[in-house]
């Protein structure tokens, strides 16, 4: 049976609007990213999830009790944004995905490490999730991995179409597991 996976991106955190990438960083939402968080629980109201994952951060977590607050929700830290190490909170213009599919950002990981924490997250999904509609809440390198393990493409492909690039967001990506 197939798994349906709905990836919604956090809020707007204090870090977006001031130009950096959080990375492991704890950020707080800020108004804006709440309100949008509430608007996105609208758009999404007739979708029905039986269970919500977030990473560990509290910006994902803030978002899905704000956007979702009548689904069982679980915190996984495999769906933490990826560990920028010394780069966390830097400015986005340091943070260049294309230089570290494979190399680790100074005393942080790779984005291939990121890919394998998904990996091991979607593996647990079909042991326990088969036929079900998950929701999750996390972050721009989880949902780039889950764009190349669900998708079979590259890393520079995922880097390249990231909506992010294309100025092209919606409310919630579907993926599907088999």
């Amino acid at each position: 049976m197939e798994i349906k996976i709905i990836y919604f991106v956090h809020g707007t955190t204090f870090d977006n609007v001031n130009g950096k990438c959080s990375g492991w960083k704890q950020v707080e939402l800020t108004d804006l990213g709440k309100e949008r968080a509430i608007k996105l629980g609208e758009i999404r109201k007739d979708t029905h999830f039986d269970i919500i994952f977030t990473s560990d951060l509290v910006r994902a977590i803030d978002s899905a009790n704000l956007a979702f607050p009548n689904v069982k929700h679980v915190e996984d830290v495999r769906l933490r944004e990826c560990n920028y190490g010394d780069l966390d909170g830097k400015g986005k213009a340091l943070v260049v995905y294309e230089e570290h599919i494979h190399k680790p950002f100074p005393n942080g990981e790779s984005l291939k490490d990121v890919e394998k924490r998904v990996k091991s997250f979607i593996e647990s999904l079909k042991e326990n999730y088969q036929g079900k509609t998950i929701g999750i809440v996390s972050h721009r390198a989880p949902q780039l991995a889950l764009e190349v393990l669900t998708k079979n493409i590259s890393w520079e492909e995922s880097i390249k179409n990231d909506w992010r690039k294309t100025k092209s967001w919606q409310p919630g990506w579907e993926y599907i597991v088999k």
